[in-house]
């Protein structure tokens, strides 16, 4: 039944979704800020086809919020779906094999910006939602909140959050934004690292000056900058800033039994990204690197002469763009401030360093013994036709553990991208499968749901 109606309607669904991909909703521009009132616009207009009672488009601090609900029982327990509709830059353009906002399907695969973060995996949720809806198999309520600003850190989301308390009251939080290990190996998210992000700035003369009038002279901001992130690091992939670790969980014996357990190829994950090797911090395998530990990284780097040809100035500024991704305990104001601190203890007098804190989140851990989380398992398989792995993948949605915070209930990460997806890269993508798959899976969620108790 399921099956037969997702394969009936699956033209239209796809032409829905491509209705909100064609719309360029790319938060960091500011040249886009009217596609986000469109695109909020266009997901009200789907919310209520799918079966709201209500849907609106609310303002807030930043990008309009879409609000959405369908309120069965008002003694029923309610499930809070949030997403994004935001996307990523999509530049380069030279690089994709089609243009990033004009989807296609080409191999059994949805090509766009947006295919899978987070437009894809919000419209699986919808789907889901206009199924039991439209069949009158829902027994608890649905809210929707889509945000405009996750790819930029959600900084309007709290705020909003803490004004609208009783009207986004709920049991429990249920997001699609998260990745499978792979299609073959199901997988629900357990844990999601936090973050935090800088841009800084190395000054050296008041203007580019002339590599041979001053060269050897004085201070080249860009080899200073690149020394000071090379100096973060160590050979062991160990990070530098002082206090770093001070709140950073050894994982326990159990956990690390757990995450060995969990199946990797190295050879094809070496394949699939075309490199000969791979690094991180000593001691610890790649699946407790990106789950279990923090990381540093650059981000963006420029500054200086970049065009054809030749132009022999010693630069006056140098940029980058640096991120961290921490791990429950963290506080990432704390890592942003200390980070900050180091930055201008270590700077050589040479230069003048200015570096600003753009934004951060925490991170979160999921209960796999709630009913929330056994529902999205055995929804999990009775479609993928095994039983899905707890894992902490890594990622970071910095408004989940505001949620918890605010609303005091916890969130299950059902994802249900692949890492071959190429999400905030080109070509962009999501297998009509897993779309396929992903709907029914959150269909059996909520007929799951309903039959547990909290």
């Amino acid at each position: 039944m399921i099956k037969k109606y997702i394969q009936e309607n699956e033209g239209r669904m796809l032409e829905e979704l491509f209705s909100l991909i064609r719309i360029p909703s790319v938060s960091a521009q500011q040249a886009h800020k009217p596609d986000m009132l469109r695109c909020a616009e266009r997901w009200k207009e789907l919310l209520l086809m799918a079966g709201a009672d209500k849907a609106e488009v609310m303002p807030s601090d930043g990008n309009p919020m879409v609000y959405g609900e369908k309120m069965v029982d008002p003694k029923a327990k309610t499930v809070l779906i949030y997403g994004h509709y935001d996307v990523m830059p999509a530049e380069p353009f030279e690089l994709w094999n089609s243009k990033p906002f004009e989807p296609e399907v080409r191999d059994e695969h949805i090509w766009a910006r947006g295919a899978d973060d987070d437009k894809g995996q919000s419209f699986i949720q919808a789907k889901a939602f206009e199924y039991v809806a439209k069949n009158n198999l829902l027994k608890h309520n649905i809210k929707f909140i889509l945000e405009g600003e996750e790819e930029v850190g959600s900084p309007s989301l709290g705020a909003f959050i803490e004004k609208h308390k009783e009207l986004l009251k709920c049991d429990v939080i249920l997001v699609s934004d998260t990745s499978m290990i792979a299609e073959d190996i199901p997988t629900l998210t357990t844990g999601l690292r936090g973050i935090a992000y800088w841009q800084i700035e190395v000054t050296g003369p008041n203007r580019d000056v002339h590599s041979g009038h001053f060269g050897g002279a004085i201070a080249n901001p860009i080899n200073v900058l690149c020394k000071l992130i090379a100096d973060v690091t160590d050979a062991d992939g160990k990070i530098g800033f002082p206090g770093f670790y001070d709140k950073v969980e050894e994982a326990g014996s159990d956990e690390r039994k757990m995450l060995a357990s969990i199946p990797l190829d190295i050879d094809a994950y070496k394949k699939a990204i075309e490199v000969d090797e791979l690094f991180g911090e000593k001691g610890y395998s790649t699946i407790e690197r990106t789950g279990f530990r923090p990381s540093f990284d650059v981000c963006g780097i420029w500054g200086g002469y970049t065009g054809d040809g030749a132009k022999t100035v010693i630069p006056s500024k140098a940029y980058a763009k640096l991120s961290c991704r921490l791990v429950p305990h963290q506080d990432y104001k704390e890592v942003a401030q200390l980070v900050i601190d180091y930055f201008k203890r270590v700077a050589p007098k040479s230069v003048k360093v200015d570096i600003k804190f753009l934004h951060g989140g925490q991170g979160y851990v999921c209960p796999i013994d709630m009913p929330a989380y056994k529902a999205a398992e055995h929804g999990i398989e009775m479609v993928f036709g095994k039983r899905p792995l707890a894992a902490r993948l890594g990622g970071s949605i910095p408004i989940i553990s505001t949620f918890e915070q605010i609303l005091g209930v916890k969130t299950v990460l059902m994802g249900f991208g692949l890492e071959s997806n190429a999400i905030h890269s080109p070509n962009e993508n999501m297998p009509l499968s897993m779309f396929r798959k992903g709907i029914e899976a959150v269909i059996n969620f909520h007929l799951e749901y309903d039959k547990m108790g909290n």
